[in-house]
């Protein structure tokens, strides 16, 4: 068993993500699981981005369990989850560009957040002629619209569910198929993570359930905002820990406003580990501001 904080190294965390992996370490720890990092380094990656978020997570008190994975590390493992579902007919090729999609789903009748279906029925021919003109990606062939999930913080949520990108035209692994083999592969069986990612988890919920996978036990938590009530980032000001390093905030301090935020005891990860009840957990978002002051 085990839970996961799982960053993309793209820059420098701010105090919302900081805020998310304490969470995340909290509800495993609380549970008696193993507390892991993955790296998500399939997609745009910034030079040092990796040992920096590390070195973060390190100063504001956080631990983790053997050797943070790197996704870029196990497309092998992508590779085999998709060919097994290509092998019982559940993909298909797409050629369609974003625009198309766009100028499809503003159709009349058409399903609001769900691939229109453009390529899904093509005749041999017609996958060869397009194959001449632009590279595939390969989306799954979902049997439903809708799939159900257990959230500890939502409850029971519905979302939809489409014929979804599983490797982008690039070759390169969708995130929500590599999040999904991820999670199994590492026996994850926790999820916590911000809650601008619960209408994706359905999706992901479904793929699990066709790969024989179990559902883990989700919780999507409150992202952080600025005073404008926009999701927080790099460009509120200081908000990472080395801006705020900047005006004399040290992360242990950073820490106490976060453990603050969610009513725990400031002093200590141990001593809010101690109080910590996922119930007692605010239900709504952590407005940020003036944090040096």
């Amino acid at each position: 068993m085990a839970g996961r904080y799982a960053p993309s190294p793209t820059g420098n965390l701010h105090v919302g993500n900081l805020r998310t992996a304490i969470l995340a370490w909290l509800f495993a720890r609380s549970t008696g699981r193993d507390f892991l990092l993955r790296i998500e380094d399939l997609d745009r990656v910034r030079a040092g981005s990796e040992a920096q978020q590390i070195r973060e997570l390190t100063d504001i008190g956080l631990d983790w369990d053997g050797t943070p994975a790197r996704q870029s590390e196990r497309l092998a493992l992508y590779e085999h989850a998709i060919d097994s579902l290509t092998a019982r007919g559940l993909t298909f090729e797409c050629f369609c560009t974003r625009r198309d999609i766009a100028e499809a789903a503003s159709a009349p009748h058409a399903l609001p957040g769900h691939y229109p279906g453009t390529c899904r029925d093509l005749s041999d021919e017609e996958r060869e002629e397009r194959r001449r003109s632009r590279p595939s990606a390969l989306r799954l062939r979902s049997r439903v619209n809708q799939w159900a999930i257990s959230d500890l913080i939502h409850g029971e949520y519905e979302g939809a569910v489409d014929d979804f990108v599983i490797r982008r035209n690039d070759g390169a692994p969708a995130y929500n198929l590599a999040v999904v083999v991820d999670d199994h592969a590492q026996g994850v069986d926790q999820v916590v993570r911000g809650d601008d990612l619960l209408s994706s988890t359905p999706r992901q919920a479904y793929l699990g359930s066709l790969l024989g996978y179990p559902a883990p036990e989700y919780a999507h938590v409150p992202l952080a905002l600025n005073a404008d009530g926009q999701r927080l980032a790099k460009r509120d000001g200081a908000v990472t820990l080395e801006d705020l390093a900047s005006i004399a905030v040290e992360p242990h301090e950073v820490r106490a406003l976060i453990l603050d935020s969610l009513g725990l005891p400031n002093h200590s990860l141990s001593a809010a580990l101690a109080a910590f009840d996922p119930g007692a957990l605010p239900r709504e978002p952590w407005v940020v501001s003036n944090l040096g002051s």
